[in-house]
Parts: structure tokens; C-alpha cells; sequence
């Protein structure tokens, strides 16, 4: 096959592949939302991208679908530029999602969200297609301290601290987004944004205010130490990690 995107396929390619066991479709649900004065709003988008491509490609016999774009951003409504569904909206979008993939015939459906405001939307939207659709596999990658973890981790191998590396737009993202859209990224505005530590009072205050009454610039971590070497080595291993996860999964 050419290409394992749908979105550069057409139906009867995509009918062929199906039928020839490329039965499980993987998709990214983003956001549009600001990564700080540094990065573009398409990041967790242009990241969830690429990793459902790699993904998919880690898999095998696996079609990527179209990304969600737009998630629940609205803690992000300080700074300009950021589009926001509520979370029954995108519940509503997900399931919808899912329900068009069953109709092509898909066997096993992967949800990989890329945005933390997603994650508890992605695990509603979970549990209620299953009891939709109990003839489908349907996983989906839910929780988002351990996406960090690891990239913390990651981080950690080039001399990062966890602070550093952050929980949005510091050195992991910048850094991933170095490597896949390095014209983007503008490193003449990096700048340290909130680098202390993220517990459940500056969690709640983030979701409860908004992440403007954290951070003035929008950036919890701080991308200077960010590069593009380290964005692929962020890239591979956050790919290990969510391929290892479904695996868990599958049945």
C-alpha cells in the first residue's frame, strides 16, 4: 500500500485494504488551542498526527482516520486563537466518529488522544461505544499522567528536569514540534513559562481559572532547552509507549 492514511485514500482502496485485513483504523484527538507566544494552535493536533501514523504503522495491517482537531480547550479561553467544544460535544463527535467507522466495516478502533482537557471525555465516549457496538473492538489510550510520565522520562535522558519539560508547550512539545514542523516554531520567543510542580491545587486552579491565572505567556514548563533530536527521541518512545498500552488491550 501506498499510503495508510484514509485521508489520502479513496473508498475503493480503503474497501480493498479492509477486506484484506487492515480491519483496525487508529485516529488522534487533538486540539486547537495556544501553546504559548512559541508554537502554533495546531500543535496537539499536528502531534497526534503523527503519532496515530506511527502508531498505525507500528501495528500493522492499521489505516490511520482523520484527527479530531478540536477538543475541550476552554481552560485555554485567556488567550486568543483557542477554539473549544464542550465535553458533550466532543463525547457526541467521538461517538458519531465511531459509528461511521463501524458502518466501513472496521473490527477494531483505536482512540489516541493527544490534549490532557480530552482524556475524561475519551474515557465516556469509551465506555459508551462499547456497549453500542459489543461487536467491535474499541480501545483507547485514557490516561494522561502516564503519557506524561513518559515523556518526562524521555526528557529526563537529555539532562531535563520534569519542570522543565513541562505538562504544556515546555521542552517535550516544543521540541517534538521542532522536529515535524521546525518553521513554526519560533525560538526567538522561548521563554521559561510556570516551572513549578503540578499537583492537584494548581490542577484544579488551571481548570477552575483558566491557565492564564497560572502562566501569563501560556506555557507550563520551559522550552530552551527544547531541539529537534529531542523531539524525535520524544516521538519514538511515546510510540513504543502507546503501541505497548494498546497491546494490553487488545483481546
Amino acid at each position: 500500500m501506498e499510503t495508510i492514511q484514509m485521508n489520502r485514500m479513496n473508498w475503493p482502496d480503503i474497501k480493498t485494504a479492509i477486506e484484506n485485513g487492515y480491519a483496525t483504523v487508529v485516529l488522534a484527538i487533538g486540539s486547537t488551542e495556544q501553546h504559548g507566544p512559541h508554537l502554533p494552535t495546531m500543535t496537539d493536533t499536528r502531534i497526534g498526527d503523527e503519532l496515530a501514523r506511527r502508531v498505525a504503522l507500528k501495528l500493522g495491517h492499521t489505516l490511520q482516520a482523520n484527527s479530531i482537531s478540536i477538543g475541550c480547550s476552554s481552560h485555554h479561553f485567556g488567550f486568543p486563537g483557542t477554539i473549544s467544544l464542550r465535553g458533550e460535544t466532543l463525547k457526541m463527535v467521538i461517538l458519531d466518529y465511531i459509528d461511521s467507522l463501524v458502518r466501513s466495516r472496521f473490527r477494531r478502533i483505536i482512540l489516541v488522544p493527544t490534549h490532557g482537557g480530552n482524556f475524561s471525555t475519551v474515557q465516556e465516549a469509551l465506555k459508551e461505544a462499547r456497549n453500542t457496538h459489543p461487536g467491535t473492538e474499541i480501545i483507547g489510550i485514557a490516561d494522561f499522567e502516564k503519557i506524561l510520565e513518559c515523556l518526562v522520562t524521555t526528557s529526563a535522558e537529555f539532562g531535563v528536569t520534569a519542570n522543565e519539560s513541562g505538562a504544556h508547550a515546555g521542552e517535550n512539545e516544543t521540541s517534538i514540534m521542532m522536529a515535524l514542523e521546525q518553521a513554526l516554531v519560533l525560538k526567538n520567543r522561548f521563554a521559561p513559562g510556570y516551572v513549578g510542580s503540578v499537583g492537584e491545587g494548581e490542577l484544579k486552579l488551571v481548570w477552575e481559572q483558566g491557565m492564564a491565572s497560572l502562566t501569563e505567556i501560556g506555557v507550563l514548563g520551559d522550552p530552551r532547552k527544547a531541539s529537534a533530536e529531542k523531539g524525535e527521541a520524544h516521538l519514538d518512545r511515546l510510540t513504543g509507549f502507546v503501541v505497548q498500552e494498546i497491546k494490553k488491550q487488545l483481546s
